[in-house]
């Protein structure tokens, strides 16, 4: 009810809000924020995936969300927007993998891993990769999170990757150029990306959307395609030092590449991810920091 009433007053004092500057308006769109992550919560409660989190935070969570509040009251309009296209993308990305219906397996490993996909109104085609991982989930986080700008190490597809903009500690602005494909049929093609990171107990989600920064304009000899929806959950599986890995990709290469070779390459595309994410976390060390 709450929130319901707050986009009511947001909506006849629209021009209002409109003529606010500095301080007023930033900390009108931090209560906006907030009520989005309350949003986001309840859903994660209430939804499907959840058994994956815990309902019942321990003192240390609750530390963690107090930080969160803490840095969110720094924020500017323009980071918060950030940070809303993240949590949206989350939220957008959990409704998906929610529907269990109407999914058509197109690669299975000899590993394990499963790709299906699934056609929906208005987003097209996406994809679903489920495998698991011979690493703890706090591991796989920080190669695909903490560590994300060091992914061209290790990832082909992956020609160069850098942060443009850090907005608190779930949060990012990324610039990346595709690496080079067999016979460069897909051409040169460059992104820029929200990241978002939201941990729930002992689960991870990592969401990314294409946003726009005037850091990274359009370049010239790129094409600039664009994330969809990309959303990797990360939680235990069964046994010790081992994660369930769910990654959900859609995405627009642009230009003149027929559908149906987009579609096949990103099926392909994320077994392949899949595999060098394995034999980097097989290579690199990880420990917990007291």
């Amino acid at each position: 009810m709450l929130p319901a009433t707050f986009k009511l007053c947001c909506g006849i004092s629209h021009q209002h809000f409109r003529n606010m500057t500095g301080l007023k308006r930033t900390a009108v769109a931090a209560v906006a924020y907030e009520m989005r992550r309350m949003k986001i919560k309840d859903n994660f409660l209430s939804g499907t995936w959840d058994s994956l989190v815990q309902k019942k935070k321990p003192h240390a969570a609750l530390k963690v969300e107090d930080e969160r509040s803490e840095i969110k009251r720094t924020l500017s309009t323009e980071e918060l927007s950030y940070v809303k296209q993240g949590e949206d993308a989350l939220q957008k990305a959990l409704g998906i993998l929610s529907q269990d219906a109407g999914w058509t397996t197109e690669i299975k490993t000899e590993n394990g891993d499963n790709v299906m996909s699934k056609v929906l109104p208005g987003i097209g085609k996406v994809f679903k990769l489920e495998g698991v991982l011979d690493a703890t989930t706090e591991h796989v986080y920080h190669e695909l999170y903490e560590k994300v700008d060091q992914m061209s190490s290790w990832n082909p597809s992956v020609k160069h990757l850098h942060v443009l903009r850090k907005i608190g500690n779930d949060t990012m602005v990324t610039y990346e150029i595709m690496g080079d494909t067999a016979g460069n049929i897909i051409g040169r093609r460059d992104f820029v990306s929200v990241r978002h990171c939201w941990k729930e107990g002992p689960c991870c989600y990592l969401t990314g959307i294409a946003t726009e920064s005037k850091c990274m304009p359009p370049q010239k000899d790129f094409v600039r395609g664009e994330t969809g929806i990309s959303c990797i959950i990360l939680h235990p599986a069964g046994a010790k030092n081992k994660t369930r890995f769910t990654w959900l990709l859609s995405m627009d290469l642009k230009g003149w590449l027929p559908k149906s070779l987009i579609n096949q390459a990103l099926s392909r595309a994320q077994v392949d991810f899949t595999e060098h994410l394995r034999q980097q976390l097989s290579s690199s060390s990880f420990s917990i920091s007291c």
